[in-house]
């Protein structure tokens, strides 16, 4: 009898063990499908807010913002929402040859060769996945210069460089520049105002008459002071910075008509 336990005990070892050990590759595989659904979920369930409103105000705010009168919004949610599937069709359908219509943004412009391949199946997927809103990324707390600086070069390679240019020489008869600009640093106010509300008609900038539209971009007044002081701060500019709270008390004001002279500038 003892004979025939020990026999047993020593059988069941191997199959013990083997137990053991497919176990944990299980547990393995089963944390490793986990973290692939939860990043291919993160993938797929890109929401406007957070991830499609940057890429069409670098991209797209050219043609589709509020001033357009023969285009459509594309910098509102729900106008973006509504038009959606057309967005993808001309987005990435077109792109990849299976949409009659011409792609967007227009073949081999500017806006077109910014476009990467992973925005576009960013939009795309955004529109697969139900063209979630989402919320707004919470504004950051206060920052220093430096960080500003840091901060606002990101916002003005993926929005502003697009008109602007990375080097900030702007296009000749297109986009004023804003390297060196006597329009942009003789009145910080003004240059604040022009990015909450935009600007139309004609504007003179280091002696050269530019006559475009300048769209209103949903920015915060911390992504507003970031990027002027990104600018203020480089392509040869005054150096100046801006905060928040300026952009706040502007934002209460009425815009500047064009061809206005400049207003004093309460801040200095």
């Amino acid at each position: 009898m003892n004979t025939f336990l020990f026999l047993n005990k020593g059988r069941c070892r191997p199959f013990i063990w083997q137990c053991v050990l497919t176990l944990l590759v299980c547990l393995v595989f089963a944390e490793a499908s986990a973290q692939d659904t939860s990043s291919a979920s993160t993938n797929q369930s890109p929401t406007y807010l957070r991830d499609i409103q940057p890429i069409f105000m670098g991209n797209c705010s050219s043609c589709h913002n509020q001033q357009s009168r023969f285009v459509y919004n594309w910098l509102d949610y729900k106008t973006a929402y509504s038009d959606r599937w057309e967005i993808r069709r001309r987005v990435w359908d077109s792109w990849k040859g299976s949409y009659y219509k011409e792609a967007m943004p227009v073949a081999n412009s500017p806006e077109s060769l910014a476009l990467t391949d992973e925005q576009r199946i960013t939009i795309k997927n955004w529109v697969d996945s139900g063209g979630l809103q989402g919320v707004a990324p919470p504004p950051d707390g206060p920052k220093t210069k430096d960080e500003r600086i840091a901060l606002g070069r990101r916002l003005f390679t993926s929005i502003c460089a697009a008109c602007h240019q990375p080097t900030g020489m702007g296009r000749p008869n297109l986009f004023p520049p804003l390297a060196g600009s006597d329009y942009l640093n003789a009145d910080k106010n003004r240059a604040i105002k022009t990015v909450i509300f935009g600007r139309q008609g004609e504007v003179v900038v280091n002696g050269q008459k530019f006559n475009s539209n300048m769209p209103s971009f949903p920015l915060t007044d911390s992504d507003i002071a970031n990027v002027l002081t990104f600018v203020y701060n480089s392509f040869g500019n005054s150096g100046l910075e801006v905060k928040p709270e300026e952009v706040k008390i502007l934002r209460t004001q009425k815009p500047e008509p064009s061809g206005s002279l400049p207003p004093k500038n309460i801040f200095e």
